[in-house]
């Protein structure tokens, strides 16, 4: 019985005695695998650049007409003729519509006979009155009678004036909505009409924006009808007070506009010029290691025949077309822009540049 136990016990210290060897054979390997350098990380580089920068405060706005109305007749009747072809450009005045007046015509005509005869009569007692072959009252009366004939006649023709309907202004007519011997009421609309040079840009920007606007400032505009080519205007009027429900200052930019190219309710993306900054050292976004405590980018060091990277704090400014300003840097420095994201301070890296991310472009909103 004693010879088994010790038989058991000595089995049982030789199956420990070989998983603590094992268990410690893997420990060494496992320190001497940490013990060595880790390979080197293949990244992308770039250059810190000094750059002269347009700064622009970026908005979305909303373009409309320098002037803009349907156009209307002040008066009722049967439309007699349409001298205007929808999309015709008119100039000011000009005739577009008529209501028929045959009726106010004639009318006019038995007008214009009472007040010849009343100012024949008008005369004939003048003659008569210095003879004094009547009254002063009888020749008061038929002065009377030629001014109310001749306010009748001034009438009339105000009338049918109204019955041709005119522009108001010089611009471009949409599509008529009204058809020949339509009865139109008072104020019936008849075809929309536009002035379109010069054209306006109306946008807003947060209120901290207010000190750095000013009548006559430099715009740019884009509309996606044409988003190859930038429209440049300024500036023309900014609303006195702020909104209330957005905090934002309402802002109005005056455009030429010779091509017609802008049209009354296209969306604008707009960018408000800023006076040029200077001397700025800028990179991609791409390259910088955003964190709550700070920002930082990896900087390529060369020591001792290798290529290392090394943790750099610094200062974020202003964003512009995916390059963002930044200080505690110099020009010419190399960072990492591609590969960061397990890098760690010190390690050597392998450099490989085929493959560059795009640099962004400017988000809607933001101030570069």
């Amino acid at each position: 019985m004693l010879k088994r136990l010790l038989l058991m016990l000595v089995l049982a210290g030789l199956v420990f005695g070989g998983i603590f060897a094992w268990k410690m054979r893997q420990m060494e390997q496992q320190a001497a695998m940490s013990a060595r350098p880790p390979p080197a990380a293949t990244v992308a580089v770039t250059e810190v650049r000094e750059e002269t920068w347009q700064p622009r405060l970026s908005a979305v706005g909303s373009v409309e007409a320098a002037q803009g109305i349907f156009v209307t007749n002040e008066v009722a009747g049967k439309v007699s003729s349409i001298l205007f072809e929808s999309g015709q450009k008119v100039r000011l005045g000009e005739v577009i519509l008529q209501l028929d007046d045959s009726v106010d015509q004639a009318d006019l005509k038995g007008l214009i006979a009472e007040r010849n005869l009343a100012e024949i009569k008008l005369q004939r007692l003048v003659k008569l009155l210095r003879d004094r072959s009547v009254s002063q009252s009888d020749h008061d009366e038929a002065k009377a009678q030629l001014d109310g004939t001749e306010a009748r006649v001034a009438a009339k023709q105000a009338l049918i004036s109204k019955k041709r309907v005119t522009a108001p202004f010089a611009g471009l007519l949409g599509i008529r909505k009204v058809d020949l011997g339509e009865y139109l009421p008072p104020g019936a609309q008849i075809v929309p009409l536009d002035a379109l040079e010069p054209i306006y840009v109306d946008y807003s920007l947060p209120e901290r924006y207010l000190s750095e606007l000013k009548v006559g400032q430099s715009v740019s505009v884009t509309v996606a009808a044409h988003p190859n080519r930038a429209f440049e205007g300024r500036i023309s009027a900014i609303n006195p007070g702020i909104e209330r429900s957005t905090r934002s200052v309402r802002i109005r930019a005056t455009f030429t506009n010779p091509e017609h190219l802008l049209r009354p309710g296209m969306f604008a993306e707009v960018q408000t010029l800023l006076p040029a900054r200077k001397n700025l050292l800028t990179l991609p976004r791409t390259a910088i290691s955003y964190a709550p405590y700070g920002d930082a980018v990896f900087a390529i060091v060369e020591k001792d025949g290798k290529t290392t990277v090394e943790r750099r704090p610094i200062t974020t400014g202003a964003v512009q077309s995916g390059r963002v300003a930044v200080e505690g840097l110099q020009a010419g420095d190399r960072v990492v822009v591609a590969g960061q994201v397990k890098l760690r301070n010190g390690q050597e890296v392998r450099i490989d540049n085929r493959v560059v991310p795009q640099e962004g472009t400017l988000p809607p909103g933001s101030k570069a």
